[in-house]
């Protein structure tokens, strides 16, 4: 049986989300305290067909009763200007592979063998306060690249960013040409983040944040 956050703590989630959002803005008046997040590359397996269910749970498609396979993540997150100021109305796409390496996409290895109850891609409009909520599971690696999720952050018909971020204190992090390919080291902690147990979980559900900062002020 899969637990499910109430509303209640959803709530509490995106309330410690707009704590954040006042923090950045108070730091937005020393904008060079901001490390923007690094662009990274889409790769090639960004959906080419998205699945019928595009919400921010990616452990249950549609109304079906049976979970994804893998280790239950809250990922949450800001997204504000270079100035701290958040970002609204921004749409976030994440994408990643299930438990078993494989991609919801065409061309995807190990795609036989693919978990048809976890939706691989989700994506969630920023309120004002420029939060973002998915559940989602923890990545893992595939032949070739360390754990890693996909972002694709858009507002209206410009696209602003496209990054990825990676699982603090894995092992293959040092070994993936694509995290390394991040010169900067706050730039490269700014995409490196904790995967932690979640305060309460009685089934080992975990919590990560990603705080995306981008280039660009309000007017742009």
């Amino acid at each position: 049986m899969i637990e499910i956050l109430s509303f209640g703590d959803r709530r509490t989630f995106l309330r410690n989300l707009s704590f954040g959002a006042a923090a950045f803005a108070c730091r937005g008046v020393f904008a060079d305290e901001l490390t923007k997040t690094p662009a990274q590359t889409e790769g090639p397996f960004y959906p080419d067909k998205l699945p019928l269910d595009t919400d921010n749970d990616l452990l249950i498609v549609n109304d079906a009763i049976t979970p994804a396979v893998g280790s239950i993540t809250h990922l949450s997150g800001l997204i504000v200007d270079s100035r701290g100021v958040p970002v609204k109305n921004a749409i976030v796409e994440i994408w990643q592979v299930d438990a078993k390496g494989a991609y919801i996409h065409t061309r995807s290895g190990n795609r036989a063998d693919r978990d048809a109850n976890f939706q691989g891609y989700g994506r969630f409009l920023t309120g004002s306060s420029g939060e973002y909520y998915f559940r989602t599971i923890k990545p893992v690696k595939y032949p070739g690249r360390t754990p890693h999720i996909h972002f694709k952050i858009k507002r209206g018909d410009k696209h602003l960013l496209t990054t990825q971020c990676y699982v603090k204190g894995e092992k293959f992090n040092e070994r993936d040409g694509i995290y390394r390919s991040i010169r900067d080291s706050k730039a490269r902690e700014s995409v490196t983040i904790d995967f932690a147990e979640l305060d309460g979980s009685k089934i080992g559900e975990l919590k990560a944040r990603f705080d995306v900062v981008l280039g660009l002020t309000p007017e742009g």
